[in-house]
């Protein structure tokens, strides 16, 4: 079984990903926020200096993009393969409204001939950018040519924008296509992380999906990764988001090992506190930039310290660095 660590954006960025790493190990890959493609490559400043190799040295990351342009994708996916990564991963996932208002994520799903236009625009026209497309079967046997340069495109999908009646379709179109691996989180895009996952409309794409399929959604304990193995026990990849945010032990518990201790985990988030603080630090800003950039991650850390609810709650409200500073170490008293 092979474990990966999906992307939030404003949280797994490359200074969480690099100790992460450091800390815990675990995930055989790690999804980047996505970039968002823009004309001839062009990219924001920040999202670039998430891509840098040298941002990301010995982390087997994935960059991730999101876009509805073929033309857009292609001129983002030729540049990001010369920076040396050997997958790139096309986001048809994003339940943001900022996202899916503009058709783009799990907004691109409720257009299936548009999106089947694209996905051939895109799988066609990196083999003409003299780019070859690496893809597996479920055996894992690559079938790639040696004399080109070479990436894996995969595939991070929802069942729908706003129902699932598009799975058949959707499937239908995936097929098409040599993707190295379908990731399905089973959740419509307007429900976002509500409810629980759809497991039926993942056996549609189980049943009748030609690729090597990865399963997201609601990965939380050893329970949920058992269900999900005895259910469909052909999957041998799972993506894990939230869950490894609550728990970043979460795949060294499954892979056998010990989970993440007190001491352990007061370390991480204390380098990734002084981390931040370098990284993000602007004129101004006093550095409220990294308290916040905590916050978001203290709210999922939080289900680790029922017994300190107060102090969760002072880190949650706390509106510049001393105030931080103070509740933190208040939590590890």
């Amino acid at each position: 079984m092979k474990y990966y660590f999906a992307p939030l954006e404003g949280i797994t960025g490359f200074v969480f990903r690099r100790l992460h790493h450091k800390y815990f190990g675990g995930p055989d890959k790690y999804y980047m926020p996505f970039v968002s493609a823009m004309e001839k490559g062009k990219i924001k400043k920040r999202e670039k200096r998430d891509i840098l190799p040298e941002n990301n040295e010995n982390i087997p990351a994935v960059p991730q993009i999101l876009t509805n342009s073929s033309l857009d994708f292609l001129d983002t996916a030729e540049m990001i393969t010369e920076l040396g990564y050997p997958e790139i991963s096309i986001n048809l996932g994003c339940p943001a409204l900022s996202v899916v208002k503009r058709g783009k994520g799990s907004g691109f799903l409720s257009n299936p001939d548009k999106l089947d236009r694209f996905l051939d625009e895109v799988f066609n026209g990196m083999e003409k950018r003299g780019i070859t497309l690496i893809s597996e079967n479920w055996e894992g046997e690559e079938l790639k040519s040696p004399d080109k340069p070479s990436v894996r495109l995969s595939v991070k999908t929802r069942i729908g924008r706003r129902d699932s009646e598009v799975v058949p379709k959707l499937i239908e179109i995936y097929n098409r296509y040599p993707m190295s691996e379908l990731t399905v989180h089973p959740r419509v895009g307007k429900d976002f992380y509500r409810g629980t996952p759809d497991l039926e409309a993942f056996r549609a794409f189980y049943e009748e999906s030609r690729h090597p399929l990865v399963y997201n959604g609601d990965i939380y304990a050893e329970d949920d990764l058992q269900k999900i193995k005895e259910m469909f026990p052909k999957v041998q990849n799972i993506m894990i988001g939230r869950g490894l945010l609550q728990d970043p032990a979460l795949i060294r518990r499954f892979n056998g090992f010990e989970g993440a201790d007190k001491d352990e985990l007061k370390a991480f988030t204390a380098e990734l506190y002084q981390q931040y603080r370098v990284e993000m630090e602007t004129p101004g800003a006093g550095g409220i930039n990294a308290v916040n950039r905590m916050k978001e991650l203290w709210g999922f850390l939080s289900v680790n310290f029922s017994e300190k609810e107060r102090c969760i709650r002072k880190i949650l409200r706390a509106k510049n660095p001393v105030e931080y500073e103070s509740a933190v170490r208040e939590i590890w008293q």
